[in-house]
């Protein structure tokens, strides 16, 4: 086979083309934000109090309200005690916080068709 057969039969597949949102890209969430989420919803639907939950969690109740609010990075010994202290597992509330994750991530992903292109040289 010639070399000039050879280049005829190369195909040079493209990325497939995505759509793009209108406006500025959504920005990843931060994990501290998602369980800051979780650990709010989780209180709130017991209809406790930031003291609460501080309170029998062993941390103050402004370091609670900042990881709820996603201002503060909590180590796991504070997640774990604020986690019990709604009477969930560390691993309960890590796994609610990933289905947040997981449902940022689908709302960003774009669901248009492959409409790619093949070049053939």
């Amino acid at each position: 086979m010639s070399q000039h057969a050879s280049n005829e039969a190369r195909v040079i597949p493209l990325r497939p083309a995505t759509a793009r949102p209108a406006g500025p890209p959504a920005k990843e969430p931060l994990w501290r934000d998602l369980v800051g989420d979780v650990l709010r919803r989780e209180r709130l639907a017991q209809e406790r109090t930031l003291k609460d939950v501080a309170d029998e969690a062993r941390i103050s109740m402004p370091y609670l309200s900042e990881v709820e609010r996603g201002r503060k990075e909590a180590s796991s010994e504070v997640l774990a005690a604020a986690a019990q202290a709604l009477g969930l597992g560390l691993g309960d509330l890590l796994s609610l916080a990933q289905t947040e994750l997981t449902r940022h991530a689908t709302r960003r992903t774009p669901k248009a068709p492959y409409n790619g292109l093949c070049l053939v040289a």
